[in-house]
C-alpha cells in the first residue's frame, strides 16, 4: 500500500526497504499490486488518500526487480483523453501493468470513461510496453460474471476479485464466468481472488469500506477465538476458502486460471501480510 501523500521521504523510503524486505524472503511472489485509495464526497469528487502510486510503485520495482501493478480509479479522470494521457505517463515511467477501476456509486455521473472504454483505450497502449489491463470484480455483485465477458472482450487480460469471505459465492461467480466464455467462444483470462489479515474490527470497518462484504458469523469467527490468534484463523479459513474454490472448479472442468493476491491493508499488517504469504506459498509448493 503508498504512504499518505502526507508522509515524508524518508518514511516511504524505509516503507520500501519492508516490502522489499517481505519480497526477497518469499520467493514465489510474481508481481506487486499498488492500489490507489480515494474517497468521494456526495458528488462523487475524489479526496486521494495517498500520493501518486505510480512514484511508489516505481521505488518498489526498483527496489525489489518484481513487477508492479497500479490501479487507477479511472472514473473521476476529466474525460476519455485524460485516460489516454495517464495510460502513456505510466508507460513513460516504467510500469507496464495497470488495474482500472470504476466509480463507488451507480448512480454519480462521474466525468471519466466506463471500465469498458478505459480498457479499450490503454489496452494498445500498454500493450506495445508489453504489459496488460487488469480490471477488480466482486463477487457477490448481481450480473458480475456478464460484466466479466464484457470487460474481456474490452481487453481486460486478467481479473483481480474484492477480498473474499465466501467460497461458494466466489465459486458460482468464476463458474457462470466460465460458462459465459464457453458460449462466446472466448478464453477466459485468470481471476486472482485476493485474502487480507483480519484482525480486529478496524480492520473489518475497512475493508467493508473497500466494498467487500464480510458475512458476521465469518467475523465472529475469526476475531472473537479464545487463543487471541486472529491472523492464524484468517489464515486457516483464507487456505479453505481457495482449496474450495480450485476443488469445485476442477470438478466442474472449469477452464477459467485462477491465481492469489494477498493485501497488506494498513500499513500495520506488513507482518500479517507476510504470514499470508508464506502460507500461500508453502500450499503452492506442495
Amino acid at each position: 500500500m503508498p504512504p499518505s501523500s502526507r508522509a515524508t521521504t524518508a518514511r516511504s523510503a524505509s516503507e520500501v526497504a519492508a516490502v522489499a524486505d517481505l519480497v526477497g524472503a518469499i520467493p514465489r511472489i510474481d508481481a506487486i499490486d499498488v492500489p490507489e485509495l480515494v474517497d468521494e464526497n456526495h458528488e462523487g469528487r475524489p479526496l486521494y488518500r495517498t500520493g501518486d502510486p505510480r512514484a511508489y510503485a516505481r521505488l518498489v520495482a526498483e527496489r525489489t526487480g518484481r513487477e508492479v501493478v497500479v490501479n487507477k480509479v479511472v472514473a473521476h479522470l476529466e474525460n476519455p483523453e485524460a485516460v489516454e494521457r495517464w495510460a502513456t505517463e505510466t508507460v513513460g515511467m516504467g510500469i507496464r501493468q495497470v488495474v482500472l477501476v470504476g466509480g463507488t456509486s451507480r448512480y454519480i455521473p462521474y466525468p471519466g470513461p466506463a471500465v469498458t472504454e478505459a480498457d479499450r483505450i490503454c489496452r494498445p497502449i500498454v500493450e506495445r510496453a508489453g504489459g496488460c489491463v487488469g480490471n477488480i470484480t466482486i463477487p457477490q455483485r448481481d450480473g458480475e460474471p456478464h460484466r466479466m465477458l464484457s470487460k474481456t472482450r474490452a481487453g481486460a487480460a486478467f481479473f483481480t476479485t474484492q477480498i473474499v469471505f465466501d467460497a461458494d459465492e466466489t465459486y458460482r461467480m468464476v463458474r457462470q464466468y466460465d460458462l459465459l466464455c464457453r458460449q462466446a467462444s472466448l478464453a477466459p483470462v485468470p481471476v486472482l481472488l485476493s485474502f487480507a489479515p483480519l484482525v480486529d474490527e478496524q480492520d473489518a470497518e475497512f475493508i467493508r469500506w473497500l466494498g467487500a462484504d464480510i458475512p458476521e458469523a465469518v467475523e465472529r469467527a475469526i476475531l472473537e477465538g479464545e487463543d487471541g490468534n486472529a491472523v492464524g484463523r484468517s489464515v486457516d479459513r483464507a487456505l479453505a476458502l481457495w482449496s474450495s474454490v480450485v476443488a469445485q472448479s476442477r470438478a466442474s472442468e472449469v477452464e477459467v486460471p485462477l491465481g492469489v493476491n494477498v493485501e497488506q491493508i494498513s500499513a500495520r499488517h506488513l507482518t500479517d501480510a507476510r504470514t499470508f504469504l508464506g502460507a500461500f506459498a508453502e500450499r503452492f509448493g506442495r
